[in-house]
């Protein structure tokens, strides 16, 4: 499942999501640490302002200043002071705190500091930190406690969170904007790489990819790329070179062998020099058919089969084939149920498909092979079918490999080279078409799908 997003997503996006999300991990880390680190600095400040303030009230009552002086209240009543003697008293105390008391239970000695945090009784729903300092006056020994609001540390917290949840997605969301851009624009060249690849055959091995001026990875692949395309059509180069040599060098002695059977074959020579003659006939006109098919083969291969388009009569091929096989197999029952069909293509290319089929249901027939041509659903088709055995699903596809024969098909005189089929579905395919095998119980049918031409004034096929 994960591996399936991964493929679907791409590069690009995955590329993005990865900036965005590491960029929304640290950034809510460092969040955090903000978070902490403003807390204790601001619970430190309020601290010290409440140990400053309860120092200047100590020293204050210690040098016999006036009580109500001392406690006027701080701006926004942030800060509330009382004076309290060893029981517990009240000896004076700032307005927000007048009839109320003592705020906390802490009497330190004199010249001695205790603190605490807690909420106030009264009005004042909100956490203090108070700060308690012992002191010795000329009325006797009294306390001061100073409450400092800690409101200010919550508003400040509250404020950063509320900054951190708007901050957070708005920079996530940017930062995979952005990456998805700059990735965009990093990928640029390999698209344009992928294009021109896309666009390299056999018949254009000489074009390379674009190179990026810019000295990097993509660079060196593009220059790795290109110096690949270098090797491959060199190595296209010298398989042509062969195929070229091949054609005159094998083509040459086969006729010369061929030439000289017919000589001898003409010739009356005694009974075992005349099946030797036979013999080489047949293996030299088998020979000849096999170089032919690797010739042919090693076109495909290369991107060379040249077809010559005009108006082929499928019809035709049919009655021929089946005129051959009836003169060559007379022991053997043809049926055909042939319906004009005319399509466009190579006649002599389709011809050799048709007989390659033929041939190959004649050497599998048991007692009838049928050729059938007609139309389906806007397609031409052939089927050529016999009663021998029947093709099982996991040679369907592997019949149309090359040298591929089947058990009961490998001897060299019943078998063939095991190219023809081969050849059959190259050609098809070259058509545009399809060569299947028909799923049957029993027999063995090969299926012909060609393209029908297609009338531009009517919108549909002849």
């Amino acid at each position: 499942m994960l591996v399936s997003v991964r493929r679907r997503l791409g590069v690009r996006l995955r590329s993005a999501l990865a900036a965005a999300v590491v960029v929304a991990i640290v950034s809510l880390l460092a969040g955090v640490v903000l978070l902490v680190t403003a807390r204790s600095i601001l619970r430190e400040n309020i601290g010290t302002a409440a140990n400053d303030r309860a120092a200047q009230v100590a020293a204050a009552l210690k040098a016999g200043s006036d009580l109500p002086t001392l406690l006027r209240p701080s701006a926004r009543d942030r800060t509330v002071v009382q004076v309290v003697d060893p029981s517990g008293a009240v000896v004076g105390a700032s307005d927000a705190l007048a009839g109320q008391s003592a705020i906390s239970s802490m009497r330190p000695s004199a010249g001695a500091r205790s603190k605490e945090e807690r909420r106030l009784p009264g009005d004042h729903d909100e956490p203090f930190w108070i700060v308690a300092e012992g002191v010795t006056t000329s009325a006797g020994a009294r306390t001061v406690l100073v409450a400092e609001s800690m409101d200010t540390v919550d508003d400040a917290i509250g404020a950063l969170i509320v900054a951190l949840l708007l901050g957070l997605p708005l920079l996530t969301l940017a930062t995979g904007c952005a990456a998805f851009l700059f990735v965009g624009r990093t990928l640029r060249p390999v698209e344009a790489m992928r294009r021109q690849a896309a666009s390299i055959t056999s018949r254009n091995l000489h074009e390379r990819l674009p190179v990026p001026a810019a000295d990097d990875e993509i660079a060196a692949l593009a220059s790795t790329m290109n110096t690949m395309l270098d090797r491959i059509e060199a190595s296209s180069a010298a398989q042509r070179r062969f195929v070229g040599d091949a054609s005159h060098e094998l083509r040459s002695p086969l006729a010369t062998v061929q030439a000289n059977a017919d000589l001898l074959e003409a010739a009356e020579l005694p009974s075992p020099a005349a099946r030797s003659v036979v013999r080489i006939r047949t293996e030299s006109a088998r020979m000849a058919r096999l170089v032919e098919d690797l010739l042919l083969l090693a076109r495909v291969d290369n991107d060379e089969l040249r077809l010559h388009r005009q108006d082929v009569d499928l019809d035709d091929l049919a009655y021929t084939e089946h005129e051959r096989l009836a003169e060559m197999k007379p022991e053997l029952a043809v049926r055909a149920a042939v319906e004009p069909v005319r399509v466009t293509g190579d006649a002599d290319a389709l011809l050799r498909v048709v007989r390659n089929l033929v041939d190959n249901a004649a050497r599998h027939a048991a007692h009838c092979l049928t050729i059938t041509v007609g139309t389906h659903d806007h397609w031409a088709e052939i089927v050529i079918g016999n009663d021998g055995p029947p093709i099982s699903a996991a040679d369907r596809d592997r019949i149309f490999d090359r040298f591929v024969r089947l058990d009961d098909s490998r001897s060299r005189a019943g078998g063939g080279t095991g190219l023809g089929l081969s050849i059959a579905r190259d050609i098809v395919q070259a058509h545009g078409g399809t060569l299947t095998v028909d799923d049957l119980t029993e027999g063995a049918a090969m299926r012909i799908r060609l393209p029908l031409p297609f009338n531009e004034s009517s919108g549909a096929r002849l």
